[in-house]
């Protein structure tokens, strides 16, 4: 599926093909999760989806499938770990999640979600540890939370540019994790000055 069929299928389907694009992100979709959920975002602009729906259908697409693959991880076990490993880029990122839980415990869970690949990995590495999933929820259905809203609101912004700013961020990863960040500081210093230059305020 590319992206000209996932929009379509956003036309035709609406707020379930944003879910299943994103649950079946377990299974390597070709398009990047981070473009799929700005895509998400974009299309609440034009007015072809309402943004609470097509923001909460969004982030349950991404924790239900990540999800997945904690259960995966952890009823089949190392064997299908191992079966994975025999992939060169999903064998680099199961090592990686492995060394991020090694040095920061559950607090991986949050880090994985700004590397791709690494995030899908994450799920499977936890689950054949046999993380709690109380423990396993509480932090990747809030990190998913964050997450989904700085991409979703992103997507936005970029409206028909969606694919572009997407594929980049998922190719530099961490390099661009401080965009949505200055794009929130900024938006707030613009609210907070106009909220504070209306007439008849005190000075």
């Amino acid at each position: 599926m590319n992206y000209e069929m996932l929009v379509s299928y956003i036309q035709q389907f609406g707020y379930l093909a944003l879910f299943l694009s994103l649950w079946l992100g377990i299974v390597g979709m070709p398009i990047p999760d981070e473009v799929v959920v700005m895509t998400g975002g974009a299309v609440t602009v034009n007015g072809l989806l309402h943004p609470v729906p097509a923001f909460l259908l969004t982030y349950l697409g991404v924790v239900s499938g990540l999800s997945l693959g904690y259960l995966l991880g952890r009823y089949a076990g190392t064997p299908l770990l191992n079966k994975l490993r025999r992939k060169k880029n999903v064998d680099k990122a199961l090592e990686f999640s492995e060394t991020l839980v090694q040095k920061y415990g559950s607090f991986a869970i949050c880090i994985s979600y700004f590397f791709p690949i690494v995030r899908h990995a994450m799920p499977y590495v936890v689950g054949v540890n046999r993380m709690p999933f109380r423990r396993y929820a509480l932090f990747s259905y809030t990190a998913g939370f964050v997450w989904t809203f700085l991409f979703f609101i992103i997507g936005r912004y970029a409206g028909d540019h969606a694919r572009e700013v997407g594929s980049l961020i998922y190719k530099y990863g961490l390099r661009f994790l401080w965009i949505p960040f200055v794009l929130v500081a900024v938006w707030a210093i613009i609210w907070f000055a106009y909220k504070h230059s209306k007439p008849g305020r005190a000075s």
